[in-house]
């Protein structure tokens, strides 16, 4: 009886002592890298607090899309999210400037620029009613087909899929002189199947996790964009927070978030050679048509100007790419 009541009190104790839940919800599915991580960061979170702070998670979609989560956000039934570049569009036009058509081409520069900006990116969640926890990467994202593409003009030949409401890639694909066929992500795959549309883009991870390299052929091996990701806290909530509290939150956001976009770069490596080896073609580009795409990724992100983001800040990350570009040559 004795260790029934000690138990009964420790446990109860513990109930009692969580001083804010913060209700998560995000599209990654349970046993993903993201939640795997999410986890990790939880705990971390209620270790450092003696149990002050905890998440209570809703993965896979339970929620709904990044829209009906931010939405529920605002109306406090959530608190917190996990969001792909959809949902940091829905929250700051401004920061989709990362996800600009061909304008990383590796990783070095993705973080140098991250890093460059980071006071300015997290003043615009900051300034829309968010405070940023931590960039999550997506990914690079490349084309998979069922027709052979190595230049621009290969590509007027593919019936490709546009997601429904993505003011990137209708930028870049309208720069190339395409139409795209615009569909939900959920129809994608079916799509493909009848034959409606034989090109998609996607993170390797992505394209693997979806299936839809089950119903393609080849592969560009040119990134078009790096797809960010975020971790994003409603500031209502953060702020009723103690300063103590909210310091853990961010430091331990930095710590594992980073170890997120890690983990997600390594994932999409392996997709890579899954592809491979699942048949996908992996089909190199040309010095002529790299040249093409450059211009491309120009013309795209003057188009978007105005409409994402103001031409000074594109001016500035231009301006810090060809500088990392310039100091490795």
């Amino acid at each position: 009886m004795k260790i029934i009541f000690t138990l009964f009190f420790l446990v109860t104790t513990n109930l009692f002592s969580q001083e804010f839940t913060i209700k998560f919800a995000t599209l990654a599915p349970e046993g993903s890298t993201w939640m795997n991580v999410m986890k990790e960061f939880d705990a971390a979170i209620r270790k450092e607090t003696n149990g002050r702070v905890g998440f209570k998670m809703y993965a896979g979609g339970v929620q709904g899309d990044e829209k009906d989560v931010l939405r529920k956000i605002r109306l406090g039934q959530l608190h917190a999210a996990g969001i792909t570049g959809v949902g940091i569009g829905e929250i700051s036009k401004k920061v989709r400037i990362l996800d600009s058509p061909f304008l990383f081409k590796n990783y070095d520069e993705v973080d140098s620029v991250r890093n460059k900006f980071d006071g300015v990116f997290r003043k615009e969640f900051d300034d829309n009613g968010f405070v940023l926890l931590g960039f999550a990467e997506v990914g690079f994202v490349y084309t998979l087909t069922n027709i052979k593409v190595t230049s621009p003009a290969d590509l007027k030949n593919v019936k490709m899929w546009i997601w429904e409401g993505d003011p990137i890639a209708e930028a870049m694909f309208t720069t190339i002189g395409i139409h795209p066929i615009p569909l939900s992500i959920t129809d994608v795959l079916t799509s493909l199947q009848t034959k409606l549309i034989d090109g998609v883009y996607t993170s390797p991870l992505a394209g693997v996790a979806l299936q839809w390299f089950t119903r393609t052929k080849f592969m560009l091996d040119l990134p078009l964009a790096d797809a960010q990701g975020a971790i994003i806290v409603s500031k209502k909530q953060f702020d009723k927070m103690p300063a103590d509290l909210q310091r853990i939150l961010l430091r331990n956001g930095k710590t594992y978030f980073e170890k997120l976009t890690k983990l997600s770069r390594e994932d999409n490596a392996k997709s890579i050679e899954t592809l491979r080896k699942n048949g996908i073609q992996i089909i190199p580009v040309d010095k002529k048509s790299l040249g093409e795409y450059d211009e491309i990724g120009k013309k795209s992100r003057r188009a978007l100007v105005g409409k994402l983001f103001d031409e000074a800040l594109l001016n500035d990350v231009e301006r810090e790419v060809a500088m990392i570009r310039s100091k490795k040559k």
